[in-house]
């Protein structure tokens, strides 16, 4: 018997005498603090990401390619993973050599990749949090964790909500989800932080309007 199975086998022990039409646990906390527009919610998650010390831009629709480009440039990157399902017009500005999200790609391997270009399933205003589902323009888990430079693209107003329980509502439990809240950072019992130990050490967001 497997350490996993002894595990659920305790689980379902310990439940046996529950039963199995339990109330409802209430869920009548706030949706949100506060009533805001669209417009305000947006200006919400960018304060909230500048105040993690993500690097936030904004832009249309069609300025996109152009600034990922810039971004990358500037960033020095010469190779980009990309996950397969991501917008071909997205990277077709892009002067680096793209690595495609694929199973068989080591943690060393793309450890020498120098960025990551991915979407994201869902923004939180308040906590100044994306969300990585795994879905085709994100990819696996890995390719946001291993390289230095992460670059998510949100689209606004549509992928941005105001709250942890809304942000829930629009997510699948069952995929692999990742919260982002800034750069990977942590700090030792003296307070010396210290980016980069769990993930990038620089995420860059583009917030993307039309």
């Amino acid at each position: 018997m497997s350490s996993r199975e002894r595990i659920l086998g305790r689980v379902r022990r310990a439940l046996a005498d529950v039963p199995g039409d339990e109330a409802p646990v209430a869920r009548d906390y706030l949706r949100e603090h506060g009533q805001r527009s669209a417009a305000r919610t947006v200006d919400l998650l960018a304060e909230n990401l500048a105040d993690y010390r993500a690097l936030v831009h904004r832009c249309a629709q069609g300025e996109l390619p152009e600034l990922i480009a810039g971004l990358l440039s500037a960033h020095g990157s010469t190779s980009v993973v990309v996950p397969h399902g991501l917008p071909k017009e997205w990277s077709r500005a892009v002067d680096a050599d793209l690595v495609q999200d694929r199973a068989a790609s080591t943690a060393r391997e793309l450890d020498r990749v120098d960025s990551v270009v991915t979407g994201c399933a869902v923004a939180v205003a308040e906590t100044g949090t994306i969300v990585l589902d795994g879905s085709p323009d994100q990819g696996r888990r890995r390719i946001t964790l291993v390289p230095d430079h992460h670059i998510c693209v949100v689209r606004v107003p549509d992928q941005v909500v105001a709250s942890v329980p809304l942000a829930l509502e629009r997510l699948d439990p069952a995929r692999p989800l990742t919260w982002i809240s800034g750069p990977s950072a942590t700090s030792d019992i003296e307070l010396d932080r210290v980016e980069g130990v769990h993930g990038p050490r620089t995420l860059e967001v583009v917030l993307v309007e039309g």
